[in-house]
């Protein structure tokens, strides 16, 4: 008699994904935002995501073979790094900095800790601290969108932090991008239309987005300029790089809780840290800031959620 039965170790369900598939795909999801980007500042922009994602590409290269590990820059993890630095740089800076910023972010972001799947903060984040440690006036000088009037060169947290008029500002300008700011951060539908494809693909959740944007606007609401319950909490969400922290860097599969719970916790610890920083740092955006400190936490939150094992009371 014939054994159909076929005794194999775990896990015994298997999905078509793989690490590169999803690296890939959100790379993709990141391309309306860089369009969006190019269209609105120019080709400085473009060069910039250009420089940022070759200089990361032979970052990662050069230091697995220097270090004799398996060359993997065709996973797309090396990409995505350069193209999320990028994305939270303004797009005039000089040439130098995404490449200075894209190493620092492969070398000691990533590398240092043994590559991916290993490192405990968000590599791109990590470069771009670091170029606004190293150097804030690059960091901080922000253009005007091209064939836009804008009212400031500012971003428009800056312009709120330093107590100047935003009213000529419209919700609309936000959303489409019409602003100050960082290449990948300024049009929110493009940021939005990435992030539904990587919702409906099931690649993200929503615990850590929603939770994350739902706590900024709820804390920078109760907490406003004119006392209790007066601020502007959906200017605070359009603004900056909430939308671009919440949904492509805080949800990274290495530094983030893995469960349900720990995510809620995440993303609302997060959002919390970014409105203080916002409120009353000395900082305009508090976005990457939050996310490392919270990446630092993930251990803990995962340690105190776990889900029960199976069986056991």
């Amino acid at each position: 008699m014939k054994n159909n039965f076929i005794v194999s170790v775990s896990p015994h369900l298997h999905k078509d994904e793989s690490v590169t598939k999803i690296m890939w795909m959100v790379v993709l999801s990141l391309f309306p935002a860089g369009i969006a980007g190019v269209i609105i500042f120019g080709l400085s922009a473009l060069w910039c995501i250009m420089l940022g994602v070759v200089t990361a590409i032979i970052t990662e290269g050069i230091l697995q073979l220097f270090t004799k590990r398996k060359v993997t820059i065709l996973d797309g993890s090396a990409f995505l790094t350069g193209l999320l630095l990028a994305y939270n740089l303004p797009p005039e800076v000089p040439f130098w900095l995404p490449i200075v910023g894209s190493f620092f972010a492969i070398a000691i972001g990533k590398q240092v800790f043994g590559g991916l799947g290993q490192n405990i903060f968000n590599p791109a984040l990590v470069g771009r601290v670091f170029l606004m440690a190293s150097w804030p006036k690059y960091m901080t000088g922000f253009t005007q969108p091209l064939n836009y009037d804008a009212v400031t060169s500012a971003t428009p947290l800056a312009a709120l932090k330093e107590g100047k008029l935003i009213e000529s500002i419209s919700y609309l300008d936000l959303f489409l991008g019409k602003r100050g700011g960082c290449i990948g951060e300024v049009c929110i539908l493009a940021l939005l239309l990435g992030a539904a494809f990587l919702l409906f693909k099931g690649y993200i959740s929503w615990h850590i987005p929603i939770t994350y944007v739902f706590t900024v606007g709820i804390f920078t609401y109760i907490f406003g300029p004119k006392g209790l319950l007066s601020g502007d909490w959906l200017f605070h969400i359009l603004s900056g790089g909430l939308i671009l922290g919440a949904f492509f860097m805080a949800t990274d599969y290495v530094t983030s809780p893995l469960t349900r719970k720990g995510q809620i916790i995440f993303g609302g610890a997060c959002g919390l840290l970014t409105a203080i920083i916002r409120l009353w740092g000395g900082y305009p955006e508090g976005v990457s800031y939050a996310i490392l400190m919270m990446n630092a936490a993930t251990p803990i939150i995962d340690r105190y959620t776990k889900n029960r094992i199976y069986g056991t009371k």
